[in-house]
């Protein structure tokens, strides 16, 4: 083995598929056994965080970065000028394998250029998982990639082999697909994902009947939207998230904001700042139709097409409708308590079960976890509360803005916090 050109390898496909940022997950449920290698049942992968605090990584590559498409946002395009590499499929078992062993890792992400054809492209990756579940015995982590108009056979194949399946929307409308990639077609992409989404459905039916049912895509499916490379408004791109959570069962949909890599007129200028902002507040506005009860239209409407970047959208919601405000924390239903601005799920959770045995004060909230300095201003205690006073104040705003501080404090250092 050539280590010097594997490592060079190594280098080039690492360095390419840094641009994906779908790569973290939750759902694994791979338990390790006896002679096997590796567990998937830890929640985050990725140079992530899991709920417990834990940071965990995995060994995220391309296949190969030769591409047959030319897409304008693409480092990997066709016409691009750069270093071409591709591993074969034992390289990247060993390497996942040995990484392992290493305790580099605890998993693998794995995507690839489309050399060839799709189902060329889709067959190679395959045969890496299944060469790591039936040769090396690895139950560790491992999400592919699907590619775009690749066979329904190869899709149930990598479907029982991986944990996570995963097909970039790339752009979030199909003009704008059309427009910085002509070569790619959009039913191309929804075909795995429409295959997989009722995958997931027969299994869980099945594994209602049988005792034993084979795993199958046991994390589920993700996507992924670049921001700002086209004129996609954030209601569109809200809207077609929203509409994938319904009608694929996705995982998660990701954001990423567009890096400026190439020159091209269809392209925003090289010197264009990455949307680090903006696409943190699409992550939030995701989380409040995931977990908050927010529809799509509630956050955003055609009179307000983009996010707010001074304030978060849950924020945002609130002042635009302080007709609802004060809430009052003994009477008001869960569903209105998640809406409070500082209140997150797990709060609202705790004041559900503890108001049914004192009558909750401040201090009380304070110890619930809630975030006091924003949520005092649109809570009505029962012993009364001062703050009410400003919520007629033409300043409210301003004093609310004024009043909230970020740990972040160079925002685009760093991915923001959600919440």
């Amino acid at each position: 083995m050539n280590f010097d050109r594997l490592k060079e390898k190594l280098e080039i496909l690492a360095d390419a598929a840094k641009y994906d940022v779908s790569c973290s997950s939750s759902g694994g449920t791979r338990k390790n056994r006896k002679g096997a290698l590796g567990d998937s049942s830890v929640s985050g992968i990725c140079h992530t965080y899991t709920e417990d605090g834990r940071c965990v990584s995995l060994l995220k590559i391309l296949l190969t970065n030769h591409c047959i498409y030319d897409c304008a946002y693409c480092v990997s395009r066709s016409s691009n000028d750069i270093k071409r590499a591709a591993f074969t499929v034992e390289e990247v078992v060993d390497l996942t394998i040995n990484f392992y062993r290493r305790n580099y890792i605890e998993g693998l992400f794995l995507s690839s250029g489309i050399f060839k054809n799709a189902d060329t492209t889709m067959e190679r990756l395959v045969r890496v998982a299944k060469k790591l579940r039936l040769e090396e015995n690895f139950n560790g982590y491992i999400h592919l990639k699907s590619i775009p108009g690749a066979s329904d056979e190869l899709m149930q194949e990598a479907a029982l082999y991986a944990d996570r399946l995963s097909v970039n929307l790339e752009i979030p409308t199909e003009s704008g697909l059309k427009l910085l990639a002509p070569e790619k077609n959009r039913e191309d992409m929804l075909q795995p994902m429409r295959y997989i989404q009722k995958g997931i459905s027969q299994y869980n039916d099945e594994k209602k009947v049988f005792r034993k049912v084979p795993k199958f895509v046991p994390a589920g499916q993700s996507t992924q939207m670049i921001v700002g490379a086209t004129n996609e408004n954030d209601l569109q791109i809200i809207k077609v998230a929203d509409h994938f959570y319904k009608n694929f069962n996705l995982k998660r949909v990701y954001y990423s904001g567009y890096v400026p890599v190439l020159e091209d007129k269809r392209l925003p200028s090289l010197t264009t700042e990455v949307p680090m902002l903006r696409e943190n507040r699409l992550y939030q506005s995701d989380w409040l139709m995931r977990f908050y009860g927010f529809k799509a239209e509630e956050i955003l409407d055609p009179n307000i097409p983009f996010l707010d970047l001074e304030v978060d959208p849950k924020l945002g919601w609130a002042l635009r409708h302080l007709d609802q405000f004060p809430i009052n924390l003994q009477t008001a239903d869960y569903q209105m308590i998640l809406r409070i601005p500082g209140i997150g799920v797990k709060t609202a959770q705790k004041i559900v079960a503890a108001r049914r045995f004192q009558i909750l004060t401040m201090d009380h909230l304070k110890k619930l976890g809630a975030a006091v300095n924003r949520a005092k201003y649109f809570i009505d205690f029962s012993t009364g509360n001062a703050f009410l006073k400003y919520l007629t104040d033409k300043n409210f705003r301003k004093l609310l803005i004024g009043g909230s501080s970020s740990k972040f404090h160079n925002q685009f250092s760093q991915q923001l916090s959600l919440f």
